[in-house]
């Protein structure tokens, strides 16, 4: 078994471009040395003969890494390689491209978002400081009044996920937060999820704020099984709502190809 294993790994490694191979040894370089972002990576690790490459090669690797959000370059006194951090919200859009062609069903956002956001809820009750207690309550301000139009209407329904994507902001567990953030990128960017939200539906809104203004006072209060259960309650909720729609408009439950 150990044979198959290690004659798999060589396998991998030999169809591995020789510039990904160095991006690779640089990335755990930086990890072993424990340098952060903002540190400059030593001049040395950058000479051809340091890595056994071409210069042209090594030129690569750097792009690799660049491309990756990882190292950043800059020109000029004091300039060099430095280390960069990854954006949340770049590396959401590459997920987002990775789903492009082959995008989740409505069921199986939900069938996450049903376990996940109301653990986001408990996890920000009584964490929430008043800087983002404020900022919620500006999302629920932009989607409180009733709309003048059906452009306003759909503002109002993409702020209420704007709600969502707040708390998440504030949620002291990086990987839940992220998750639940993706999450909401995929609703946003699927053509079946615009269609509904454009969709005028004035009772949804109350909905909505109904569940919100509680969530809030839970939060607020430090009630963190409440928030759960207000949360889970609203995704439930959510949930039917987006099926039901989806239904009558003829979307498939699951997309071209999946099984």
């Amino acid at each position: 078994m150990k044979i198959a294993e290690g004659a798999l790994e060589a396998k991998n490694q030999k169809r591995q471009r020789r510039p990904d191979m160095v991006a690779h040894l640089l990335r755990e370089r930086i990890v072993d040395a424990a340098l952060k972002p903002g540190d400059r990576i030593p001049h040395d690790w950058l000479l051809p003969e340091a890595v056994k490459v071409s210069r042209g090669t090594l030129r690569e690797a750097l792009k690799v890494l660049e491309f990756q959000g990882l190292i950043t370059t800059r020109s000029g006194p004091g300039g060099g390689v430095f280390v960069s951090a990854v954006k949340p919200a770049e590396a959401i859009r590459l997920l987002d491209n990775l789903f492009l062609f082959r995008q989740p069903s409505i069921s199986d956002i939900y069938a996450l978002r049903k376990q996940l956001e109301p653990e986001l809820a408990a996890a920000v009750a009584g964490q929430l400081s008043d800087a983002g207690f404020r900022a919620l309550q500006a999302c629920i301000r932009l989607y409180e009044d009733e709309p003048k139009t059906a452009e306003e209407e759909y503002q109002q329904r993409l702020a209420e996920l704007d709600f969502h994507e707040e708390l998440a902001r504030h949620c002291p567990n990086p990987l839940l937060a992220f998750t639940c953030s993706f999450l909401l990128s995929l609703l946003r960017e699927m053509t079946v999820c615009r269609s509904i939200y454009k969709e005028p539906n004035p009772a949804l809104r109350e909905t909505g704020l109904h569940y919100q203004v509680r969530l809030l006072r839970a939060i607020r209060s430090g009630d963190g099984e409440l928030a759960r259960m207000i949360m889970r309650g609203h995704m439930m909720e959510a949930e039917k709502y987006m099926l039901e729609r989806a239904a009558v408009r003829g979307a498939p439950e699951e997309p071209p190809g999946a099984e």
